[in-house]
């Protein structure tokens, strides 16, 4: 799956290692509502390119998920600021 990789010189690798660092770190450094949202830019660094093949959870299923996902924070980022604004989507 990563064969082209074979064929990149030194500035190549360097240039690919750089890009796919800043895309996760767009994605680490999300924050506020951009928590919610899936990243399909983060998809797009790699080489194949797939239509992602979304499965959605019934509403309460997903606002269930979405509840714990935000206690998990309260759990692994006690002291984070609050982002308190609506979402302007």
């Amino acid at each position: 799956m990563d064969d082209d990789l074979q064929a990149f010189d030194r500035e190549s690798l360097i240039a690919e290692v750089k890009k796919l660092r800043a895309g996760i770190r767009r994605h680490r450094d999300a924050t506020g509502h951009d928590l919610c949202w899936h990243h399909p830019d983060l998809w797009d660094l790699l080489p194949e390119k797939t239509e992602p093949s979304i499965a959605v959870p019934p509403w309460p299923r997903f606002m269930r998920g979405c509840i714990q996902y935000r206690q998990s924070l309260d759990n692994q980022a006690p002291g984070a600021p609050v982002h308190d604004k609506e979402f302007n989507g």
